[in-house]
């Protein structure tokens, strides 16, 4: 049983690690009013069936590029959805 407890909170704390390092989604007004510095542009290439899972892309791929936010300024559907945000830190 205690090893079980271990390995349970182990997943949590993993789990819950991850959601902090995610980039966050922001408003273009609070990244200008903080003054994050733009570092790259993302879209989600018609990947993505919701925008639940566009935002979780672009959230990844402003990971893989430094970002610590995004701001979503595009976002289409054509059967599936595709979205481009621009990444600060």
């Amino acid at each position: 049983m205690n090893k079980l407890s271990l390995l349970t909170a182990a997943l949590l704390t993993g789990t819950l690690a991850a959601n902090v390092m995610a980039a966050q989604e922001i408003s273009e007004i609070e990244a200008k009013e903080k003054g994050y510095q733009k570092i790259a542009s993302v879209n989600t290439t018609a990947e993505t069936t919701s925008p639940m899972d566009a935002k979780k892309v672009l959230s990844q791929k402003a990971d893989e590029q430094g970002g610590r936010y995004f701001v979503v300024i595009a976002g289409r559907q054509h059967g599936r959805f595709s979205a481009t945000a621009d990444v600060y830190k």
